[in-house]
């Protein structure tokens, strides 16, 4: 069976980048959109605060285990947005390290973004995903 998605890279762009330009899915796959994975415990409290790496990981922790329940792994993933609470770029490459090291060579479009605040107490990161599976 030919893979769910495809990650597209150009060799007209740079290739600076640490993540594929652009992914195709086959037609006959199911979209998933997941929600922001946030750096949340299972007591609904922020892990981590002030530790960008951290909070990262706990993101991409809560990621899988949404994934899971979809029925789909982070190599089901088509693209992501990383969302990090700073002004300082060191702090979202301190997020986005982890993010991509999660994604090893899966390595799928993604958008790394600097933004004022999110949504919990002493939340830094958050991980937006879309995932396609075949049933």
């Amino acid at each position: 069976m030919p893979k769910t998605v495809t990650l597209v890279r150009s060799r007209e762009l740079s290739d600076v980048a640490e993540y594929a330009y652009a992914a195709t899915v086959a037609a006959d796959a199911r979209l998933i959109f997941l929600a922001g994975s946030c750096p949340l415990d299972a007591d609904g409290r922020t892990v981590a605060p002030g530790d960008h790496a951290a909070q990262a990981a706990r993101c991409v922790e809560n990621l899988v285990v949404a994934l899971a329940a979809a029925g789909a792994t982070l190599e089901d993933v088509v693209s992501t947005r990383v969302l990090v609470a700073s002004t300082r770029q060191a702090d979202l490459v301190s997020a986005w390290n982890v993010v991509r090291d999660a994604f090893g060579d899966h390595d799928v479009p993604s958008t790394l973004l600097g933004v004022t605040v999110l949504g919990y107490d002493d939340q830094l990161v958050e991980i937006e995903a879309v995932a396609a599976v075949r049933d």
